[in-house]
């Protein structure tokens, strides 16, 4: 079985490890550049996020791993300067919403998330016309000018939790329409999707076929999938939840096996986290072409010359705040930052 493993991952070590044009910057190797990254981290007080879906050469580098928000909030935390947000547009936004204080910086525009994009402000309102008893509940994976519309802001992680805590039976929720199916399933409450048609790309490319496949072939695997994955995929998981929940299912599960229904780069993560299990991509096409634009030279650059830097109108701030205040209220937790 693990040689079958080793021979899948080969075309994925490669797309994940790709480092190139170090003579740009005058450097002869990857631990130079490293070396370089750190001392400026240091110079600046400065503290570098990723993603999990982030390439394994820049989660390495990080001090920090995990989920949006959720870095989000451990930067809060760090006291640091300069934050620098190896993720999607997004994130490094949500950042600069709860570090005002802060400098945050995103070392590649480019990347952004598609999702993100497919709802909009006129989404919202439009929706609260139509349905004017029902809250908006925003996944954090949209733009802060929407999220500033909403009133609970979640992750993938809690949004099963908030909706069953929120006291309505109909809930207009976007941009991931798979996610609102889920939602759905898990509370029995109409669940509103805004727009129609918002979904994550990555996690739209899970074939039922291949995945029944791959579990004929390891036939003690335990197939893990992301909520944003279709009804049918996550109908044959093991599984259901956001990539820090997946972390945490793999380190207690007793199995050494596993099939991933995300995004790839989670299994440099899990490797780390969990060595003496096997992790067999359920899709080797399932990687955010976005999320892999930032590399470690990006980063160095971002460090170096201050770019680029993310803001975020303080009147939208506070909105998005405020609303996610509105989630840890009705989850009765406290709010990190009072």
């Amino acid at each position: 079985m693990f040689s079958q493993l080793n021979v899948c991952l080969k075309p994925i070590k490669f797309v994940l490890h790709k480092t190139e044009w170090l003579w740009v910057f005058g450097m002869s190797s990857e631990n130079d550049l490293i070396s370089k990254i750190s001392e400026l981290k240091k110079d600046l007080n400065a503290v570098i996020l990723a993603h999990n879906y982030q390439n394994p050469e820049v989660q390495d580098i990080a001090d920090f791993v995990g989920d949006s928000l959720e870095l989000s909030i451990k930067a809060m935390q760090s006291g640091s300067r300069v934050i620098v947000f190896a993720g999607v547009d997004f994130m490094a936004e949500q950042a600069a919403v709860l570090n005002e204080n802060s400098v945050v910086l995103h070392p590649e525009p480019g990347a952004r998330c598609p999702m993100a994009s497919m709802i909009s402000v006129d989404d919202v309102e439009m929706a609260r016309r139509r349905y004017p008893r029902a809250p908006v509940v925003v996944y954090v994976n949209s733009p802060a000018v929407v999220k500033a519309r909403a009133d609970y802001i979640v992750t993938s992680a809690n949004a099963v939790e908030v909706v069953k805590a929120i006291e309505a039976e109909q809930i207009i929720f976007g941009p991931d329409k798979h996610l609102a199916d889920y939602i759905s399933e898990k509370t029995g409450k109409v669940v509103i999707p805004i727009p129609e048609y918002g979904y994550c790309p990555v996690h739209t490319r899970f074939e039922y076929s291949t995945i029944k496949m791959l579990k004929s072939i390891y036939k003690d695997s335990v197939f893990i999938a992301h909520p944003e994955c279709p009804r049918d995929i996550r109908g044959i998981a093991d599984f259901v939840g956001s990539t820090s929940q997946m972390v945490k299912y793999v380190k207690s599960c007793k199995a050494r096996c596993f099939l991933i229904g995300t995004e790839i780069g989670i299994i440099h993560r899990l490797m780390k986290e969990r060595g003496d299990a096997a992790y067999i991509p359920a899709s080797t096409s399932a990687i955010c072409e976005n999320m892999k634009k930032i590399t470690l030279e990006k980063i160095y650059y971002s460090l170096k010359h201050g770019m680029y830097r993310v803001s975020v109108d303080s009147s939208i701030a506070y909105r998005v705040r405020k609303a996610i205040e509105n989630t840890f209220n009705v989850l009765g937790f406290e709010v990190p930052w009072k």
